[in-house]
């Protein structure tokens, strides 16, 4: 156990753009800024997955078409994602039904070691589902946590979020507005 902790940290530190060193980085040219919104070049439908919350139940992705998505995948470990977090609760909070904020934790110790985060953090509006064995993280070929992805109503992935995101900042507020208003596809970056 103690070399998984261990790989898993040295990944996420060396992944290029992520990890705790990259966010005082100055700006580059061609490098994925930490917490914006990044359009996929082509959306695509998201994949097969199924996602299981606190009491065990099972829902597919497929179950939730209909309604704008972000997948924010997520533990317990992860100091970025902690402080994002509330961000993501105003943010379901505000849009109600309009939108399905869906916090993936991929916490290895499953919903007993999330469950007193969720309590201390105060989460109530944030639908919490577990990932213990990374799957939803493989399937999306997540690089780091946290990690966003936003999904229209018919399925599609219209791009990402790597880092902490202010989901109430004009930027990414400006990149969802089309996105709840309508079904047109989300196009502009939040750059």
């Amino acid at each position: 156990m103690r070399w998984a902790v261990a790989a898993t940290l040295a990944l996420f530190l060396a992944a290029p753009g992520l990890g705790i060193a990259a966010e005082s980085e100055p700006d580059t040219p061609g490098r994925t800024k930490l917490g914006e919104f990044v359009p996929a070049s082509q959306p695509s439908p998201a994949p097969a997955i199924s996602l299981v919350d606190s009491s065990g139940q099972t829902i597919e992705l497929s179950d939730l078409r209909g309604k704008p998505l972000i997948i924010n995948l997520w533990a317990t470990w992860c100091e970025p994602c902690l402080r994002e977090m509330p961000s993501l609760e105003r943010l379901q909070s505000r849009f109600g039904e309009r939108i399905a904020v869906l916090a993936v934790s991929e916490d290895r110790g499953g919903n007993k070691t999330v469950e007193p985060f969720i309590a201390k953090l105060g989460l109530k509006s944030v639908k919490i589902y577990m990932d213990p064995k990374s799957e939803v993280g493989h399937a999306f070929a997540v690089r780091g946590l946290p990690t966003s992805l936003l999904i229209d109503r018919n399925g599609m992935v219209l791009g990402r979020v790597e880092g902490a995101a202010d989901w109430d900042s004009p930027k990414i507020l400006g990149v969802l507005q089309p996105l709840l208003s309508d079904d047109s596809v989300v196009k502009a970056s939040s750059r």
